[in-house]
């Protein structure tokens, strides 16, 4: 799994660098975001080469907002393909994260 971050301004954007986010990934994708996960810190997770995603990688990015809200921070998440943007609302993490088109609109709102 390679993610690609980047600061900018009081954001960190991630950009998740693989077709898929499921059970034979998110290992590495844990591994990969928590040291991104700082006090306070903002991340804006970008799906955009993201086709398919599972329950596990849905626990995955759970997993990643509950550590971001324990320290005082957020995460927002934009360029979701369709069946993945399907995949969160019929899990209803639509409803927990807020979800943008795209990552200039995401870093705007963060």
């Amino acid at each position: 799994m390679k993610i690609h971050s980047e600061p900018i301004n009081d954001v960190v954007v991630v950009d998740i660098l693989a077709d898929s986010l499921d059970a034979g990934n998110t290992r590495e994708f844990r591994e990969a975001i928590t040291p991104l996960i700082t006090s306070g810190s903002t991340l804006v997770l970008n799906l955009e080469s993201v086709r398919f995603l599972d329950s596990s990688g849905c626990g995955s990015i759970l997993s990643c907002l509950r550590q971001l809200n324990a320290n005082d921070g957020d995460l927002k998440v934009c360029g979701l393909q369709k069946q993945v943007r399907a995949v969160f609302e019929l899990v209803r993490i639509h409803r927990i994260i807020d979800i943008f088109e795209n990552r200039d609109e995401a870093i705007r709102q963060a």
